[in-house]
C-alpha cells in the first residue's frame, strides 16, 4: 500500500462500508485495548447507531481501499462526538488522519455545529497532538461526563463559538 497522503480521497459513508468501518476500528482498538460494549454496538450496525440518529461517517480511500475513517455522532442539537477515528497502520504518519479530521471538523462547522467533543486515552499521544493541533482542548475534570468506555481518560472539545 502506498504510504503517501497525496493519493487518496475523502468521502462519506456508502452502503457496503460497514465492514471497512468495523475492520479499521477493530485493528487499532484490539491492538491497544479491548473492544467494549459501545464499540461493538457502533461497529455492528453503524447505519442504525450513528447515521440514523443524525450522525455522519467519513472515509479516506486510497486505491479503492478504505484506509481511514472518522464518525460524527450526534449528541445534542449542535453538538457531535468525534468518534471511531482510525487510520490503518500502514498509512499512519502520512497525513491521512489530519486531513480526515480536518474534513470532519469542517463538515460539522458547515452543518451548524457549535461544539465537538471526543474521548481518547493518554497513551495515544500522536492522536492527542493531532487533536490539539486542530484546536481541541482538554476539558477540566469538573466538566467531564463519565464515559461508557473504560479506556477513555482524556476528554476534549472544540467550540466553534466562544460563550
Amino acid at each position: 500500500m502506498n504510504n503517501t497522503a497525496l493519493d487518496f480521497k475523502i468521502r462519506e459513508f456508502e452502503p457496503g462500508d460497514e465492514i471497512a468501518f468495523r475492520l479499521l476500528n477493530e485493528e487499532w482498538i484490539t491492538r491497544e485495548f479491548v473492544l467494549e460494549p459501545k464499540d461493538i454496538n457502533y461497529l455492528s450496525n453503524p447505519q442504525a447507531t450513528i447515521l440514523d440518529h443524525g450522525g455522519r461517517i467519513f472515509f479516506a480511500v486510497q486505491n479503492g481501499d478504505a484506509v481511514g475513517c472518522c464518525a460524527l455522532v450526534a449528541m445534542e442539537p449542535g453538538e457531535f462526538e468525534v468518534s471511531k477515528m482510525a487510520v490503518t497502520r500502514a498509512c499512519q504518519g502520512s497525513g491521512i488522519g489530519r486531513r480526515l479530521l480536518e474534513k470532519v471538523v469542517d463538515e460539522a462547522r458547515i452543518s451548524g455545529a457549535t461544539r465537538l467533543y471526543l474521548e481518547t486515552n493518554h497513551k495515544l499521544t500522536p492522536a492527542i497532538h493531532l487533536y490539539e493541533a486542530i484546536g481541541f482542548r482538554r476539558l477540566p475534570p469538573d466538566r467531564v461526563v463519565p464515559s461508557p468506555y473504560a479506556r477513555a481518560d482524556v476528554s476534549m472539545e472544540l467550540s466553534f463559538f466562544t460563550p
